[in-house]
């Protein structure tokens, strides 16, 4: 009998020290500093440039690009459209005066349809059978009364096509980003780089016909051809940290 209770003692022993283990080890385990989920979107920085309301119009036809007569506008697609001198209804195709520079303005005079010569010229809008055109004037520039035209679509094969949405502010970009601040829109507007400007800034400034070194924007190297007088910036963190003017 006393050896009987030795065995039953030793069992119970050995059980009470098997229970006192697992609750000691939850203790200890609801006592560790739990570890701290992550939120996957903490660290997500979104652009406030990509929160910007950009207004489209959706022209199908003529008629609804007529809508902008008399209004401001103001060019997005910087250095990328060539506009010409503007008389009765025609476009001078053969002689282009230049290309539109970034966020300049432009009063809208009239719209109307042209077929574009066959050769002896360039032009960034596809032809298509005829072109529709926008005339305006340039009110900051040096004679701010003189008509132009610039396509801005086409008509071919029985329908329109309009890159007016693409191509335009409907807004005063310099009030849709007065973030960016008087002294870089400065900058803009006398399209010259600067140092801590970010990619869209650049583009405004020196036109969108570049050549992009790498693939992560605002970390990589973009060369921008700048109607001929190109730059290359290096963008670090989003911003220019320096700047090379190409020969």
């Amino acid at each position: 009998m006393q050896t009987k209770t030795k065995v039953f003692l030793g069992v119970t022993l050995a059980f009470l020290l098997v229970i006192a283990g697992e609750f000691a080890w939850i203790h200890h385990k609801n006592n560790q500093e739990m570890p701290v989920a992550k939120n996957p979107y903490e660290k997500a920085t979104v652009d406030p440039d990509d929160n910007v309301f950009l207004k489209k119009q959706y022209p199908a036809s003529p008629k609804d690009e007529k809508a902008l007569i008399g209004k401001t506008v103001w060019v997005s697609a910087a250095s990328q459209l060539d506009y010409y001198r503007y008389a009765n209804h025609h476009a001078d195709y053969l002689h282009a005066v230049g290309t539109l520079p970034g966020a300049a303005p432009l009063v809208i005079t009239g719209v109307f349809e042209q077929v574009p010569p066959k050769s002896g010229w360039l032009v960034r809008i596809s032809p298509g059978q005829r072109h529709v055109l926008l005339s305006f004037t340039m009110p900051n520039s040096s004679d701010p009364k003189a008509e132009y035209a610039v396509p801005v679509g086409n008509y071919d094969n029985g329908g329109y096509t309009f890159l007016t949405d693409n191509i335009l502010f409907y807004d005063d970009p310099h009030k849709l980003y007065d973030y960016w601040g008087p002294a870089m829109w400065e900058h803009i507007d006398k399209h010259e780089p600067a140092l801590g400007m970010n990619e869209n800034q650049a583009m405004l400034a020196l036109g969108q016909v570049q050549t992009p070194h790498g693939d992560k924007i605002g970390d990589r190297s973009v060369t921008y051809h700048n109607n001929g007088k190109p730059f290359t910036l290096d963008f670090v963190n989003g911003k220019a940290v320096k700047i090379t003017a190409d020969s």
